[in-house]
């Protein structure tokens, strides 16, 4: 039986694919090119991360977009491998000082992401470390960072 892969490996293995974005798509997305992102670039995007700032998943997705010069980047496959990104960070922290700091990523309303590894309390907890302050969420919703959007890191390439 094959040996099952670390979600480093996974991460790895994501190949990027470009494709024309449909007729039926088009009034929803536009006219153009749709990106389905490889995690490593997910992965690079965070890293550019300080302690203190923050991203979103839309953040990424049109930084992606930007730099590959595509009408959108694909929100599902985006979330997914954020999702590999996160969990091959944790598969990691016991054997590198420094992680991928994926915490920092919001949803773009600023709520935490509940998916990531140890759920909301973990994410809070990690935020809080750094310094973010955040609100409870109520009944269903998940907890958000207070006064995410001053803490929204713009531009990427600095």
């Amino acid at each position: 039986m094959a040996k099952k892969k670390s979600w480093r490996e996974k991460v790895n293995d994501v190949e990027e694919k470009i494709h024309t974005i449909t007729p039926e798509w088009e009034e929803r997305l536009g006219k153009g090119k749709i990106l389905i992102p490889n995690a490593l670039d997910i992965e690079r995007i965070i890293n550019k991360t300080k302690k203190g700032e923050l991203l979103t998943n839309n953040t990424i997705r049109e930084t992606l977009a930007k730099e590959k010069g595509v009408q959108v980047t694909a929100a599902i496959p985006t979330g997914v491998y954020l999702k590999y990104v996160a969990l091959a960070a944790e598969e990691e922290r016991e054997t590198k000082k420094v992680i991928v700091p994926y915490w920092r990523v919001l949803k773009p309303d600023g709520s935490i992401n509940v998916k990531f590894p140890g759920g909301a309390e973990f994410q809070s907890k990690l935020l809080e470390i750094e310094g973010h302050r955040i609100e409870q969420g109520i009944g269903k919703k998940p907890p958000k960072v207070m006064n995410y959007q001053f803490q929204l890191k713009r531009d990427i390439d600095k």
